[in-house]
């Protein structure tokens, strides 16, 4: 699966990767390192901590520049990526889908965003009211790093979600709308189906 995230973040333009890291992280490290030599692996060292830990982990590795931050269950078609890329800078752009009726999508576990224009408002699993999905796609800087460590350091739970409200409250929170492009959040059996259906058409089989 980190392979196709890998193959479809190329080919939208991403030009480098550094993975973190967690369980079975020398097993996963052995096999990026026959896929591609160039991919830097950074260990996280407690991988059953909220994800916000995960990036923090390769913030040093990564700095303060502009890069893409993506999940590694999340697959998606290469015009995400690009669409993202090409969002007007800000310290956070998170890639959405307006399309609350995609059938794809599981209510049950999928972030749930609240937006005004461009700006996110609100995020959460369980936000009652909202108008897009979260797609797995950020372009980021070194201020959401910044943002993070003050949730972790305030006794917050670290996780993206909480650095993307920290940046909203300033307006420093942004979105770029995917349209009707492909993407998939892979968390159970039907997912998976449903993932190893769209790979041919979405050439990354």
């Amino acid at each position: 699966m980190i392979a196709r995230v890998v193959d479809a973040a190329r080919a939208g333009g991403a030009t480098s990767f550094v993975v973190v890291t967690g369980h079975e992280g020398d097993r996963l490290a052995a096999f990026l390192h026959d896929l591609d030599p160039s991919i830097i692996c950074v260990p996280t060292p407690d991988w059953t901590l909220p994800n916000g830990h995960s990036v923090l982990s390769g913030a040093d590795v990564m700095g303060p520049e502009r890069h893409l931050l993506m999940m590694a269950d999340h697959l998606f078609e290469p015009p995400i990526v690009a669409a993202t890329i090409a969002a007007p800078s800000a310290p956070l752009t998170l890639a959405i889908d307006r399309r609350l009726d995609n059938p794809l999508v599981d209510l049950d576990d999928v972030t749930r965003v609240r937006t005004a224009g461009d700006r996110i408002v609100g995020i959460g699993k369980h936000l009652a009211v909202y108008d897009a999905f979260d797609c797995g796609v950020f372009a980021v800087d070194g201020r959401f790093h910044d943002a993070l460590r003050a949730v972790v350091a305030s006794g917050g739970t670290g996780s993206i979600s909480a650095g993307v409200e920290a940046l909203a409250v300033d307006g420093d929170a942004r979105v770029v709308d995917v349209g009707d492009t492909w993407w998939l959040d892979v968390d159970d059996p039907r997912a998976l189906a449903q993932a190893e259906a769209h790979w041919p058409r979405a050439g990354l089989a």
